[in-house]
């Protein structure tokens, strides 16, 4: 005769939002939570490692983001692409990474396109360079294949939709 297996913990963040079925979408959001946490720490740690130490995790987003296949972008695309509601803030991070020379900006008509300046590109090539030696490396260690990772990512970017439809109608209420 086997033992019965044990109860699997439940590792959430917030007991009181585990309880009924459903309880595993508390378990997704505590792995969130910490995995933001530990990802917008590793950000600044990285860019410190790369030569700069004066941004913040939603500054390194934007530059890169800024930086990305080399285009010229506007405000509003890149709080699309980074799925930001709230412009002003990628506004003041724009602001301070032009003060820094990391962006230049041209203007178009009514439009303003920005676009990562040499010094820039370079930074981001060194965040890279950190990037590959401390993080992708120990990728490994994991045991995951890049279909599983791709899985996960594609997991993450249906996950964000449920949760922007619900704040939607969080919204409405």
């Amino acid at each position: 005769m086997s033992k019965p297996e044990p109860t699997k913990r439940r590792i959430v963040s917030s007991r009181h939002l585990a309880d009924g079925e459903n309880w595993e979408a508390s378990e997704i959001e505590y792995g969130m939570i910490i995995a933001y946490n530990a990802f917008s720490r590793w950000m600044t740690r990285c860019m410190s490692a790369a030569g700069n130490t004066n941004l913040t995790p939603l500054e390194i987003l934007v530059l890169h983001n800024t930086n990305h296949r080399g285009r010229d972008k506007r405000l509003t695309d890149i709080c699309f692409l980074l799925n930001i509601e709230d412009t002003h803030t990628v506004n003041y991070a724009l602001r301070k990474l032009m003060k820094m020379e990391l962006l230049q900006s041209e203007k178009r008509g009514k439009e303003v396109f920005y676009r990562t300046s040499e010094t820039g590109e370079a930074l981001c090539g060194a965040y890279r360079d950190v990037r590959e030696r401390c993080f992708l490396d120990g990728l490994s260690r994991l045991d995951m294949t890049g279909e599983e990772m791709r899985e996960i990512a594609a997991s993450l970017r249906a996950l964000s939709g449920q949760y922007d439809q619900a704040s939607r109608a969080a919204a409405s209420l």
